[in-house]
């Protein structure tokens, strides 16, 4: 049968039914009968529950019908493989045994029936050197004999079959062999297939001592006597626990007093609320109380025990507050001969209940940290969260400084811009586009001059459509991306009259009545309604045209195919937008986003030309333009290139973890070899060497954990670059000053060695062997070191899969890094705006999201009482006292923090008790180095004249030293001016040159197009190379420049890895499926 919770599932019994024509459900597997529907459903859902247990395969998680299946299965397969033979003999067997365990049960019935044979039974004969199958006929079983003089055994017990040969080739029909000769088939009689029978023929009830009972109907057919023996019944076993529970009661009331030391007898708890014990409470009370009055007589007039009194100090009479006589006062004194000891306080069980001492409440338990964030008990050390910056105005103070606002951005779109700024940068290699700081970037979404161009804007919209499209010369223009239909235009007012006619003449449909109406189907009839009328609402809004996308565009010439044409120039991207987004409207999700940017870029009071949308464009806010570079973002990670660019990225990251574990091995063998070098120089170091201690080798790491996990670092001398800290006023000369103490104290390390060294003995060359080998190895882990540090850089940056953000604090505000994984920390180091050595440098924190902001902040008022019960405050009360005036209350809501003090401060706000800052503050102290040095390098950029005035201090932003002189100053200058001037001649007006000092997005150049395409995503192809092999290839703002394309296409460039990469080089190039070099970003990231 079916179990739940290992016992048997109990059916319904059946109710009375007075009136025939009431209706009714019946379950058919359980013949379970209801009248009320409710019920029936309730019955139903529990039976569909994943929670029982098939008997005969022991398979669980199965729902009450999967399982009645299974056992049916089970128990016809259990049924019809089981000998047919011994089925009689086994159930007999097993029928009133008492083993309690099922594995005990079949060992023991296996054991008994394993030589042992009964007619109709299958065997095979061995005997007389052959074998042959046959069936017992007859068995006679023969006793043993025994001597009767002295007992032994003379003749072991045996028994005899009848068998009838089933071998043709047999000699003789039957075959008489006794048990020795006779064995079954191995599969005929095992252990499972005997278990598996026990299940499907015998059950036993939940209690202990229970019988095994074969089922009523198996019974029946193998005539089996179902009678339970009395002593094997419930109920006797019942009366004889109570019996016996009644003798020990008399007996502890008899002898109670003089059995105190007896130890408590432990018996298992009884379930079932049943009465432990006869006696009432009051009666119980009754029989404590007259045992200790028996026990306090017994006691005081004891003659022995009052000759013990002291003869000045009179006998304690009445009961004393703690329940049990005073102990002697002369109890450390040797009792004389023949008197008695005192008597021992009486047990707690005999003291009544009025007189005992109530236990002391347990100690609190300790708390094990790191526990969840918001139940650790607050600080109240009055530290708040330092103030977060906004770029947002309805976020920031009055105080808060104007210059990180950007004007007209509304709170919701900070994300987008961010989203958008990361996968560009991300994924600079598929778009061909030079990195580009998150300020230039915002300052670019915000150009509105139709005169000047800003590359930035135009490039960045021009690389993602050629995404979406291919050209005319690569597959015939394929279309990259699923597009939804375009919206039928309407050729004549008679076809709109047909269509008026046929909609009058169709009636809405009468919605399906069900036969018979219940609860479910009456919910889903109002679902349904309303559904419909939803759909013909929105039907009646998408009607109302609100642009004239439509109209600007022609069947011949659309926008996909003046994307494939690669038609840019002239308001031609800003058309192709506004084609795309006219035929993404279609799809429903985007439908109101897309009318939103169409109606401004198409408005129905102009007239639908290019000139129009290019005007449109340049007046369209930040936020417009937001939402519509984020749908292109969304568009572009749906083609292909984007798949192919993540599997690439996957193999390097396999290579370079391969080239990882690798250096691992190398090093941990270096240090294996330090060690035993170690072990030798210490045997051979001359006792009057110096008295300056030489490294032990307790100070290196465990070789055995560096490939396990490489968390240790080993500065072995001092000559290492020291690690990059934060940059603060006058830290050079500090730095100095430091600097110059340890060089004093090394030389003087040294020259005490050297003098030593000369005392030594000049003949233990062996041991200077020594030193030199220690010294080659130590050169040895730190060349490895520095190698794995590389290729954690590497894998740093190839991680493109997603961005991972760094942790969450205790109200689950999400903190921001972008340049942890994907990018380089300064962007790429060509690109024409690298010398802002920075791609982001803000740190941002998200507020939380609608999730977590009722789970944990804004929560039921029962929640928050009791959070006031435990803490004296509701959590939205401590969210605004430890985080102060800049909250942030919803996930559209973002602020920033961009200098290294505040990083700091954040840091010392963190509790390492939650389990959430726990990880936060590991992460941001990981980060804190390189945060700082990026925030310092985007003030110096954003700020140059505050970065001059510091300079002249000898010192900038990031606290290195900068040129004194005034050659140095120009040869600075002419060097930043070579990498700002890569892409221009002399050529440029001094208006361009001004406004790039102004406006810092219009010295972004994208000299990746440049070099890889030969021209910008903008420009039409350049011309066909000429015979001499070079090309004339136009630059914007009127520039041309001679390029060679054989030297451009056969020599790669020559990038540096990044701002942690130390000007490093590739070993070995990684290969993707095609045999092509995979870089990070085509070649320009130098794994």
């Amino acid at each position: 049968m079916v179990l739940f919770k290992r016992k048997p599932v109990q059916f319904i019994p059946r109710p009375t039914i007075e009136d025939d024509n009431a209706e009714c459900w019946i379950i058919p597997e359980t013949q379970e009968l209801f009248t009320g529907y409710e019920a029936y459903l309730q019955r139903m859902d529990w039976y569909k529950a994943r929670k029982f247990i098939c008997e005969i395969s022991g398979h669980s998680g199965l729902s009450f019908f999967d399982a009645l299946k299974s056992e049916t299965a089970g128990a016809r397969d259990v049924d019809s493989a089981f000998p047919e033979a011994l089925k009689q003999p086994v159930l007999r067997k097993i029928q009133f045994s008492t083993v309690s365990r099922i594995d005990n049960l079949v060992d023991q019935v296996y054991d008994g029936f394993k030589g042992d044979y009964y007619p109709g039974e299958q065997v095979i004969v061995a005997k007389g050197g052959e074998r042959h199958n046959g069936t017992i006929r007859d068995k006679a079983t023969f006793p043993e004999i025994r001597d009767p003089d002295t007992g032994e055994i003379t003749r072991e017990a045996f028994a005899r079959y009848r068998i009838k040969a089933d071998d043709a080739d047999a000699v003789e029909p039957e075959i008489l062999a006794d048990d020795v000769d006779v064995s079954r088939d191995r599969k005929a009689f095992t252990k499972q297939m005997l278990r598996s029978f026990i299940k499907n023929t015998v059950t036993r009830e939940a209690w202990t001592g229970a019988p095994w009972l074969v089922k009523q109907d198996v019974a029946q057919l193998y005539h089996i006597d179902t009678n339970v023996p009395p002593h094997l019944q419930y109920s006797h076993k019942v009366a004889e626990k109570k019996e016996k529970k009644k003798a020990e009661q008399q007996q502890d009331g008899m002898f109670g007093v003089w059995s105190s030391s007896k130890l408590p007898e432990l018996k298992p708890a009884q379930k079932g609320g049943r009465k432990q014990s006869q006696m009432t409470q009051e009666q119980f009370d009754q029989l404590q109380q007259a045992q200790w009055e028996e026990y306090y007589r017994q006691n005081h007039m004891d003659p022995a025990y009052a000759q013990q009194w002291h003869p000045q100090q009179s006998p304690t009479v009445g009961h004393p507050p703690n329940g049990f006589p005073h102990p002697h006062p002369h109890a450390h004194y040797p009792i004389p001969e023949g008197h008695h000891a005192p008597f021992p306080p009486p047990p707690p069980h005999m003291i009544p209940k009025q007189m005992q001492k109530p236990p002391p409440p347990p100690p609190p338990p300790v708390i094990k940290y790191p526990i969840e964030d918001m139940d650790c008990p607050p600080q109240r050390d009055g530290v708040q969260r330092p103030p977060l910056k906004f770029v947002v105005q309805s976020q920031a103070s009055e105080k808060e400084d104007s210059g990180d606002l950007i004007p007209g951005l509304q709170q919701g779109k900070v994300s987008l811009l961010l989203e958008t700024w990361n996968t560009l940068n991300v994924y600079c290699q598929e778009l061909k586009l030079d990195s580009f700081t998150f300020d230039d970037f915002v300052e670019a979404m915000q150009w509105s001059s139709t005169e000047i161009e800003c590359e930035l804007l135009v490039e960045v919209h021009c690389a993602m459509l050629k995404m979406l499209v291919n050209s005319e010369k690569d597959a015939n223009g394929a279309i990259q991306i699923s597009l939804p239909d375009l919206p039928e235009p309407e050729d004549s007012d008679e076809e709109e009259d047909e269509q008026e006619e046929s909609h009058v003449s169709s009636p809405t449909p009468e919605p399906d009545v069900p036969a018979r109406r219940t609860r479910s189907s009456l919910n889903r009839m109002a679902l349904a309604e309303q559904e419909r009328e939803n759909s013909m609402v929105e039907s009646e809004k998408s009607e109302q045209v609100t642009h004239r996308a439509a109209e600007l565009f022609t069947e011949e010439y659309g926008w996909v195919a003046r994307l494939r044409k690669r038609d840019f120039r002239q308001g031609g991207w800003q058309l192709i937008l506004v084609g795309l987004l006219h035929q993404l409207a279609g799809r429903p999700r985007l439908t109101q986003s897309c009318n939103r940017i169409l109606t401004h870029l198409a408005p129905l009071d102009a007239d639908p030309t290019v000139e129009t949308v290019v005007f449109q464009y340049s007046t369209m806010d930040i936020n417009l333009r937001a939402e519509a570079l984020q749908l292109l973002c969304q568009l572009f990670l749906e083609t292909k290139a984007v798949k192919k660019f993540l599997e690439e990225m996957s193999a390097t990251m396999t290579h370079y973890r391969k080239k990882k574990i690798d250096h691992q091995r190398a090093r941990k063998e270096a240090y294996a070899t330090l060690r035993k070098l170690h072990d030798e120089r210490k045997i051979l170091a001359p006792m009057e060497m110096s008295p300056e201690p030489v490294e032990e080798l307790e100070e290196l790491p465990d070789a055995e954990k560096l490939v396990e996990g490489d968390t240790e670092e080993i500065v072995d001398s001092e000559d290492e670059r020291p690690m990059t800290t934060r940059s603060l006023r006058r830290g050079n000369d500090r730095a100095n000053e430091r600097k110059r103490k340890r060089d004093e104290e090394a030389e003087k390390a040294e020259k005490r060695k050297k003098e030593a060294e000369e005392k030594a003995s000049k003949g233990s060359k062996e041991y200077q062997r020594i030193l030199k080998a220690i010294q080659k190895e130590n050169e040895k882990v730190a060349i490895e070191q520095e190698q794995i540090d590389i290729v954690d850089g590497d894998l740093r940056e190839a991680d493109a899969y997603r961005t991972r953000c760094l942790g969450k604090d205790r109200f689950c505000n999400r903190y921001w890094w972008f340049e942890r994984n994907a990018m380089p920390y300064g962007g790429l180091p060509d690109s024409s705006t690298a010398d802002a050595e920075y791609a982001n440098g803000r740190l941002w924190v998200q507020g939380p999201d609608d999730m977590e902001r009722l789970g944990y902040i804004d929560v039921a008022p029962e929640a928050s009482n009791n959070y006031f019960r435990c803490f004296q405050m509701t959590p939205a009360e401590r969210k605004a006292l430890e985080e102060g005036p800049t909250n942030l209350h919803y996930a559209t809501q973002w602020g920033f923090y961009d200098d290294v003090e505040s990083i700091d401060k954040l840091l010392d706000w963190l509790d390492i008790r939650g389990l959430r800052e726990l990880k936060l503050r590991k992460e941001l102290t990981a980060q804190r180095n390189v945060m700082a040095t990026c925030m310092a390098n985007r003030q110096r950029y954003i700020h140059p004249e505050q970065a001059a005035a510091d300079a002249n201090g000898n010192t900038n932003g990031n606290g290195t030293a900068t040129p004194t002189t005034d050659e140095e100053a120009d040869d600075e200058k002419i060097v930043t001016a070579t990498t700002r001037m890569s892409t221009r001649t002399k050529t440029h007006s001094n208006n361009i040159e001004e406004l790039e000092k102004v406006h810092r997005c219009l010295r972004w150049k994208n000299t990746t197009a440049l070099h890889e395409l030969g021209h910008r995503h903008v420009d039409p192809p350049p011309a066909p190379v000429s015979k001499k092999g070079k090309a004339q290839v136009k630059r914007p703002s009127g520039l041309s420049e001679v390029v060679n394309a054989s030297e451009r296409a056969s020599a790669p460039r020559e990038r540096r890895s990044g701002a942690g990469a130390g000007g490093r080089k590739s070993e070995e190039p990684v290969l993707n499926r095609r045999g092509q070099p995979v870089t990070r970003q085509g070649g320009r990231y130098n794994f």
